[in-house]
């Protein structure tokens, strides 16, 4: 029996609502988190992923309260990202309920960051975030893809097979590949960005960003994924944890 392939959803959260949008721009409101994340939690998601899209110490505030509400009424892992800055920031968010954390701009910012959490913690505790995107031209890199930060709109020339390459170096446990050109547009994940980090790294890799019909998230399990993350389509009903499971199965994948 081969390993099962993770059905993720994430909830963007801005003011203790979920929130989401196309490119991350023109958000629109999705529900109260915890309301949603009971629902995934019945419908048998492998784990619920939240992200504070809210940049300011009350943002921060909101989803400690939020990631406890969810712990008591959730039984499955929940991974929280946004904003976490230090060791201590991870301390606070795993004893209010998470079980992983993701980083991203605080690890480009100090890549050993990755590093102090995970001799702290576990490497199974750490997800890097790897927000990427297609360059051309003037501003480019080797493979042609690029690190971003602040939701896709900060360039920081950065490779991106080199940083997942760098960040498995530096203890990430997993990585979390989003896609900033295909996030919301629901076209389909960037098979051609993850099967080139794919070739890069061998821990956990998890596709993001573009899912818009089940097909896609076989496509992306095929393509080396260990888990599929989506949100628009299970927020907005277009998609059910169920049907996607469904279809993996029958498409070959173990899932649980």
């Amino acid at each position: 029996m081969g390993v099962a392939i993770r059905v993720i959803p994430c909830l963007d959260v801005a003011g203790g609502r979920v929130v989401k949008g196309v490119n991350f721009t023109n958000l629109r409101d999705a529900g109260d988190p915890v309301e949603l994340a009971e629902l995934y939690n019945r419908e048998r998601a492998d784990e619920i992923t939240f992200l504070d899209v809210s940049a300011t110490a009350s943002g921060r505030g909101t989803m400690l309260d939020v990631v406890a509400a969810t712990a008591e009424q959730v039984f499955v892992p929940l991974t929280v990202g946004g904003g976490i800055r230090s060791v201590e920031d991870v301390r606070v968010l795993l004893e209010a309920g998470a079980d992983k954390i993701e980083i991203n701009s605080a690890a480009i910012a100090r890549p050993t960051l990755i590093t102090e959490i995970a001799e702290q913690f576990g490497n199974q505790v750490v997800v890097l975030s790897l927000d990427a995107r297609r360059v051309t031209g003037k501003v480019s890199t080797a493979s042609g893809f690029e690190v971003t930060t602040h939701a896709g709109t900060c360039s920081t020339g950065i490779d991106a097979l080199e940083w997942a390459r760098r960040g498995q170096e530096l203890g990430a446990g997993e990585i979390l590949l989003n896609s900033m050109d295909a996030d919301g547009t629901e076209v389909g994940f960037d098979l051609e960005m993850l099967a080139a980090i794919r070739a890069e790294v061998t821990i956990p890799l998890i596709a993001s960003g573009g899912a818009g019909k089940v097909e896609d998230f076989a496509a992306a399990a095929r393509t080396g994924a260990d888990a599929v993350l989506a949100a628009s389509v299970f927020h907005f009903g277009t998609l059910s944890i169920g049907q996607v499971k469904a279809h993996l199965a029958s498409e070959g994948f173990e899932v649980r």
